[in-house]
């Protein structure tokens, strides 16, 4: 974002004679452009808040990653219900940001695309990138670092 915030700032002209961003340059319009995409921090929070208190409320619920829903028995939905009367429509919403939000905010493990997961048939030796193979020999390791 940042970087290209930076060339948006550039196209338009604004830069000094020595063709740099000014200090004022990106303070009024880099920073301010920043800030905004930033105070979105506050409505991820509520949202995992709210998805953090209905994991924790009961053992009965579950997360499927096939369909993004959070899964529960009757029961428990209307324990929970109860205590949450707002939070109705969690039951039926496809939360798709359930789980970054958890890396991101609830200090999580990656579980995705850039996260290194050890299965069953993993040894020590090797890990798995998408289709790629990398084996310890491959990396130089120097005593002095």
């Amino acid at each position: 974002m940042l970087l290209q915030l930076m060339v948006d700032v550039a196209s338009c002209g604004w830069r000094d004679a020595n063709g740099m961003l000014r200090k004022a340059t990106v303070e009024t319009k880099i920073l301010l452009k920043i800030n905004e995409k930033l105070s979105r921090l506050k409505h991820f929070k509520r949202e995992y808040q709210k998805y953090s208190q209905l994991i924790h409320h009961s053992s009965g619920f579950g997360w499927d990653l096939t369909t993004k829903k959070f899964t529960a028995p009757e029961e428990v939905w209307k324990d929970y219900f109860k205590s949450h009367p707002k939070d109705t429509s969690i039951q039926t919403k496809t939360c798709d940001d359930y789980e970054d939000l958890q890396i991101v905010i609830g200090n999580a493990t990656a579980i995705r695309r850039n996260s290194l997961g050890l299965g069953d048939d993993t040894d020590a030796r090797t890990f798995r990138v998408e289709d790629r193979y990398v084996e310890i020999e491959d990396f130089v390791f120097y005593d002095e670092s």
